[in-house]
């Protein structure tokens, strides 16, 4: 197999790394967005906050506030700023969702004449699963745009065995193909900068020869149509940077997942909608199912390295945010397309694998800090978009503060005495008053702005017909999700509070594959996550009870879910039956009717099911393996002069002093074998030493 089958000639393209502070500003003719827009929006939210900021002030300034109480009322302003802006995006978005037209992906006749690569960029996935996903893309596009798109695997595994999992399939994907999609494959011998650094080695080497670049997850489906789309709309928009979809979720098996799905899928088009009206053409980039002008991301969004240590210095963690910020910065549009269907993802199937996957979201949006108070040139919009991104984790500690601040009230009133002789010349006590009444209108007020972009997605979905002659089941699966969404909420506060804490005190996430088509945890496992949270709930709760069952009413909310979180989370990630009431009430259109990208990357599974398994050592002792082996191996190694990279250098002093092959596998760690693996000239001293010795010895 010639190298050329496995990867095509290089075309490089030069990518400088942009500077924060320095920047050369070209804005293009006729990027700019209607400002009105971003005012009605902005306005909209600061009359929420400041009508309800004023509410909590006359709720806490009966008689004065204390100290406590203007701790309490900085807090819920800062809070339900969030939340104001928030609904202020959604009412735009259920707005544009009535009155603005909608469109959906077709083939026109219209032929493509320009080149689109597709980059699968993976890290220790399911081999089974991805790549039965590039061949169903694949064969979608050979048949619909012949020879205008090609697909590329950017692996950056580290497990031996998964990476020679990989070549295996490749050679499976290869032969299934038919002509007018090529697919090739790439393995990075260093793993430089995680994803971001996977897709600058590709843009560097080969993105001269694409137009357009198309990126996937590993869970990411886009049906051939949307893909099409897409690229015809960049034809035809020469100055757009980068179009992202609004991917929907799917997929979902398990209670927490459906919900999460439904959710998506009813909620999802208002808030996409909202963000587009008032973003225009300053939109964001959530790293997946978006297009990208090849030459200009080469040209205006080569990531810097954050001064200091992780987490809030070295490699840019949520690179698409920024990457987003630069392209709009060098004068290109970026654009959000709610109208556009035809693409989809799955999402984690339990409370845990959604933990541990926000846990890595939240560093890289709290380094987004950063990035904020050291770049220049950066949009208002996009300051913005990196805003709601930190605040989106900063406000589980402030929500969490403000409950306890709230305690701390009532305790104060509840327990303490008066202090009648204090420097205050006044000769009444200073008691922390509240007026219960107008305290019950700032909650139901409250409780309105959170819930009023659930029932536009209602409407939006009743209207539009999202279910055919069952859209009416729409309304009970929205009050189900409500429900499980309402007690959740508090799991996920706790987590990401702990992850905030974590990440101020220097701990970094480190690189974690998401888990994918889990079917849940071990109830053991489950209670030893949750029972910092679980303690949390019943210490609250036993407190909220000491000063009165009125207030511990008022926290139950709260603490409900809290308390109940290890079986929560636990019988949340269970599959569900497809065919129980939950299920079928929690269901989208995509489950009756499942899109064709989808089903046919599903259908494609079992052919990658059964691939041969191999190790290290097979290669070493088999030639014919050892010569495929050879050819698939990436021969760049991104070393300085003079530099070694020491998981080799300690593999090579390992071959020359093991004296068989079991004992050099077995003292091999997985860096030092995946080293191994990815030098020929290594590999090749371990054959020569011993492939003769262990051939016969199995024989």
């Amino acid at each position: 197999m010639s190298l050329t089958y496995i990867r095509p000639p290089e075309c490089p393209l030069h990518m400088p790394e942009q500077g924060l502070t320095g920047y050369a500003c070209a804005p293009v003719s006729g990027a700019r967005s209607r400002l009105w827009r971003k005012a009605a929006v902005i306005g909209g939210g600061v009359a929420i906050t400041v009508w309800l900021i004023w509410l909590m002030f006359d709720v806490l300034s009966v008689s004065g506030l204390t100290q406590l109480e203007w701790a309490l009322l900085a807090i819920f302003s800062i809070n339900i700023g969030w939340i104001g802006f928030a609904f202020a995006s959604s009412v735009a978005g259920f707005l544009a969702s009535l009155f603005m037209p909608r469109s959906k992906p077709t083939a026109s006749e219209a032929l493509l004449t320009t080149q689109t690569a597709i980059l699968f960029p993976i890290y220790n996935e399911s081999v089974t699963d991805v790549f039965a996903t590039v061949e169903a893309t694949a064969s979608a596009l050979a048949s619909a745009a012949p020879d205008r798109f090609e697909c590329f695997i950017l692996s950056d595994t580290v497990k031996p065995d998964i990476a020679l999992e990989e070549e295996e399939g490749f050679q499976k994907l290869r032969a299934a193909l038919p002509e007018g999609c090529r697919v090739y494959y790439r393995r990075r011998t260093i793993n430089l900068a995680r994803k971001a650094g996977n897709i600058d080695d590709f843009v560097s080497r080969w993105g001269g020869r694409y137009d357009h670049m198309l990126i996937f997850d590993a869970d990411s489906y886009m049906s051939a149509n949307t893909l099409i789309e897409l690229a015809r709309r960049m034809e035809a928009q020469p100055e757009v940077g980068l179009i992202q979809t609004i991917p929907k979720l799917i997929g979902g098996k398990s209670l927490f997942a459906r919900a999460q799905q439904f959710a998506g899928a009813v909620y999802g088009p208002v808030l996409g909608r909202g963000i587009s009206f008032w973003s225009q053409n300053e939109g964001n980039y959530w790293g997946h199912n978006a297009i990208i002008r090849t030459k200009a991301f080469a040209d205006a969004a080569g990531l810097p390295v954050m001064p200091g240590r992780a987490p809030f210095g070295g490699h840019i963690l949520s690179h698409d945010f920024v990457e987003a910020a630069l392209l709009r910065r060098a004068g290109w549009k970026v654009c959000i397309a709610p109208d556009l269907g035809g693409s989809y993802e799955e999402g984690p199937q339990t409370l845990i694998d959604l933990s541990i996957r926000d846990r890595r979201w939240c560093q890289g949006n709290l380094q987004h800090t950063a990035v904020l108070a050291r770049a220049r040139g950066i949009s208002f919009t996009n300051r913005l978009h990196f805003s709601i991104g930190i605040m989106s984790y900063l406000a589980s500690p402030l929500w969490l503060t403000l409950i306890l601040v709230g305690m701390a009230l009532s305790l104060q009133n509840r327990f303490l005495r008066p202090e009648y002789f204090s420097g205050d010349p006044s000769l009444t006590p200073s008691w922390p008053v509240i007026d219960p009444a107008l305290a019950l209108s700032v909650f139901f007020a409250t409780l309105a702005i959170l819930l009023l972009p659930k029932v536009f997605g209602v409407i939006v979905s009743v209207i539009h017909n999202e279910r055919g002659k069952r859209s009416w089941m729409v309304i009970p699966g929205a009050l189900i999700e409500t429900i499980i969404s309402a007690l959740v909420a508090p799991l996920l506060m706790a987590a990401q509070t702990a992850s905030v804490i974590a990440i101020l005190r220097g701990q970094d996430s480190g690189w974690v594959p998401q888990q994918r088509g889990s079917d849940g945890y071990r109830f053991a496992d489950v209670a030893r996550r949750h029972a910092l949270t679980t303690l949390m709930g019943v210490v609250l709760t036993g407190a909220a009870l000491a000063i009165s069952p009125v207030f511990a009413a008022w926290l139950l909310p709260a603490s409900l879910g809290m308390i109940f979180a290890i079986p929560l989370s636990y019988w949340s990630g269970k599959t569900l039956n497809a065919n129980g009431m939950l299920a079928r009430l929690l269901a989208t259109r995509e489950d009756f009717d499942p899109p064709e990208a989808f089903s046919q990357a599903l259908s494609r599974r079992d052919g990658y099911a059964a691939l041969s398994k191999h190790d290290a050592s097979d290669v070493v002792i088999a030639p014919d393996l050892a010569r495929r082996h050879a050819c698939m191996v990436d021969h760049v190694w991104p070393l300085g002069t003079g530099e070694v990279h020491v998981p080799l250098a300690v593999a090579e002093a390992k071959i020359a002093r093991a004296d068989n092959l079991q004992a050099l596998m077995s003292g091999l760690s997985d860096k030092e074998c995946m080293a191994l693996l990815n030098d020929p000239d290594a590999l090749m001293r371990a054959q020569a030493r011993f492939a003769g010795p262990v051939a016969t010895a199995g024989e």
